[in-house]
């Protein structure tokens, strides 16, 4: 049995098997260098998007992260990470969800999807704040 999941996107429908194609897409453009092809990260440079709050947790942060990008100190499962993240403003909103979705149903991560349209609206608050 194959379960679909469905995505609205300005009357386009999705399914999910094409969301992680375009999702694995972007990660290996743009993600796997970092955090390398199985979500491990580098230890003490570049964090892992395995089994973590900062994926699998609040949605908003995570996709602010990815449009503004991360400098700071991190903490991510009991380990300090100073490397910073660069902004991605430049993806588009389809592109962040499908990426953001991909990582957060992937390397044992069971989160829910993230929508085009929840990126736009953090896009416009972000945009607003400036």
């Amino acid at each position: 049995m194959i379960c679909l999941l469905f995505i609205s996107c300005g009357g386009n429908k999705k399914s999910a098997d094409t969301v992680n194609e375009n999702g694995i897409l972007v990660y290996t453009k743009y993600c796997l260098a970092c955090h390398q092809t199985n979500g491990s990260g580098v230890p003490g440079m570049y964090p892992p998007l395995t089994k973590t709050e900062w994926v699998e947790g609040d949605k908003t942060r995570l996709i602010n992260i990815m449009i503004k990008g991360f400098e700071g100190e991190i903490e991510v499962n009991g380990q300090v990470y100073k490397t910073a993240m660069p902004s991605h403003h430049y993806l588009s909103d389809e592109q962040i969800a499908d990426v953001l979705t991909y990582i957060r149903s992937s390397f044992g991560n069971t989160a829910n999807a993230v929508t085009v349209q929840e990126v736009g609206i953090s896009r416009n608050h972000l945009q607003a704040e400036k």
